[in-house]
């Protein structure tokens, strides 16, 4: 198979070559594109490399039918409609530590620059002039700054303010503890906290709807008089119009802004005002970051294409690579047993619940194989249009409501998966697989309901319920064989003597109408049903 690539924006030759240092990868590179441009060739292509130029909008991903990928050559992902590109099944995946040090770098520089007017006294000096006096600055040992957002960028600016600048920092992340901010050397604070303290606010969050003019009119009413504030992030974070009034009416000293809500932003009042640095976009914009990123993003759509390793996705749960190999056997058992458990269950799941028990119970991610049993049980509605990366949301579309629950205690050695399907009409089937050790970690049914089995999940089963009295097996095997259906592997299992027995057969093809009617004539038998499983 042939992957094709598709380079919208511009991307550092050493990523072009190692995506083609792949034979069986293809890459065009087409800058500049608009959106009709690119919704009409983007059918063509099965990954697509995006910088922050091109916006990938549902207009465009509509005409996307082949894609599978999408990679963004730095951090933000505020130009992609990932909710749509979710449901279409496309991963979306961005290098968050690529342009790490760049970012942070040029916050601390900007920081800088604004408290020793560096751009404007530079300025000032190539027009002949010496204005000594004009600019002077402060200093900023001592000083408090405030950092919102503690990701990878955020975390190297509150460092190196600290240990090189010889700053004190309040920070605010909700996704991090306050032992994780402490760490850093910074003291946990709240919002509210970071604008009335700080001296210095710098913003290094993700644009989304929370964080959308996150430091507007409101924010700077509780600001010191005098505060920097500096946006190396996404432009719209900061609301520019109250940053404006904020400058002009002197509550903010100075600002830097390296984004802008329209790109570029022209000659607006916020560009042109004496007490503010602007630059266009350089976050990432070094040698060495360039080449970072490029080869990362490469590296990870080449992983994901061919072999279906995710790293630094925004729309799929990511697993750390000590414990991919071992998920991964757990991974293809969950969508086995989800596929049989979907296929037996007669009326429209209403709820499906994955149980991990045992050794897995401990597992710290375990979305991934919550994931694979959903994408087996909605194979059987959605086919082919329903993958990994979309599974929830299709389940979310059809109302089935997804649940997860662990227990470290397991009556079976090793680690256990159940799942369990309800209907709307309150059918409930509970399945229970384990992987056994043969050749390699081998998948295997080991209960359903209160019966225990040990069954492949694999190929043409059908599943037989019965009274347990003689000749049931023989009238089964007999129907079988009378239709000329070789029995690969048949498990035989009942509650109790004398009460009901259940039976799983694996068979070499798949029984039609008459089989099934043949065998629903043996006598004893209560239900047979057939279900299907990829090999």
């Amino acid at each position: 198979m042939t992957y094709r690539i598709l380079v919208s924006d511009k991307l550092h030759q050493q990523g072009i070559d190692y995506f083609l240092s792949h034979a069986d990868f293809e890459v065009d590179v087409k800058t500049g594109l608009s959106q009709e441009a690119l919704a009409e060739i983007i059918s063509d292509y099965d990954g697509l490399v995006i910088r922050s130029d091109t916006r990938v909008t549902r207009q465009v991903l509509a005409k996307a039918s082949k894609l599978k990928v999408i990679g963004r050559a730095g951090t933000g992902l505020d130009n992609v409609d990932i909710p749509d590109a979710t449901r279409r099944g496309i991963v979306v995946m961005n290098t968050p530590g690529g342009n790490s040090e760049a970012a942070a770098e040029l916050t601390l520089a900007l920081i800088m620059a604004v408290h020793r007017h560096i751009p404007q006294a530079v300025a000032s000096m190539k027009m002949g002039k010496w204005e000594k006096k004009k600019f002077q600055g402060r200093e900023l040992s001592g000083k408090l700054l405030g950092v919102v957002g503690l990701g990878k960028i955020g975390a190297i600016v509150t460092k190196r303010a600290i240990r090189g600048l010889k700053m004190a920092v309040l920070a605010h992340d909700p996704a991090m503890t306050d032992a994780a901010t402490a760490q850093l050397g910074a003291k946990p604070a709240s919002l509210e906290e970071i604008y009335c303290k700080s001296d210095v606010i710098t913003v290094h969050t993700p644009l989304n709807d929370s964080t959308r003019g996150l430091i507007g009119t409101d924010a700077f009413k509780l600001m010191k008089d005098g505060v920097i504030i500096v946006n190396c992030a996404r432009g719209g974070i900061v609301d520019e119009n109250a940053l404006l009034d904020a400058l002009n009416s002197g509550k903010v000293f100075g600002a830097a802004l390296d984004d802008f809500i329209s790109k570029p932003p022209g000659n607006s009042e916020l560009v042109v005002h004496p007490r503010v640095i602007t630059t266009p976009h350089l976050g990432a914009s070094t040698g060495e970051a360039q080449v970072t990123v490029a080869l990362a993003i490469a590296e990870q759509m080449v992983a994901y294409l061919r072999e279906g390793i995710v790293k630094n996705a925004a729309n799929v749960p990511v697993v750390d690579p000590a414990t991919r190999v071992k998920m991964m056997s757990y991974m293809d058992l969950a969508r086995r047993l989800g596929q049989f458990v979907g296929g037996l269950l007669s009326g429209p799941v209403a709820e499906m619940e994955v149980e991990y028990l045992g050794e897995i119970a401990s597992w710290s991610n375990a979305g991934p194989i919550t994931n694979s049993a959903l994408l087996g049980l909605l194979a059987q509605y959605e086919g082919t249009e329903v993958n990994y990366v979309n599974a929830r949301l299709i389940a979310e579309d059809r109302g089935i409501k997804v649940l997860e629950t662990t227990r470290h205690e397991s009556s079976h050695s090793g680690a256990t998966l159940a799942v369990t399907v309800r209907s709307g009409d309150a059918e409930t089937l509970r399945v229970l697989g384990a992987l056994i050790r043969r050749i390699g970690d081998e998948p295997r049914i080991i209960g359903i309901d209160e019966f225990v089995t040990e069954a492949v999940p694999a190929g043409p089963m059908l599943v037989v319920s019965n009274r347990d009295i003689p000749g049931v097996v023989a009238g089964v095997s007999g129907a079988l064989a009378a239709h000329k259906i070789n029995i690969g592997q048949m498990n035989l299992s009942r509650d109790r003597q004398g009460g009901m027995a259940l039976s799983i057969i694996n068979i070499d093809t798949p029984a039609d109408e008459a089989i099934m009617g043949a065998i629903e004539k043996v006598g004893g038998i209560v239900r047979v049903r057939q279900v299907i499983l990829d090999l």
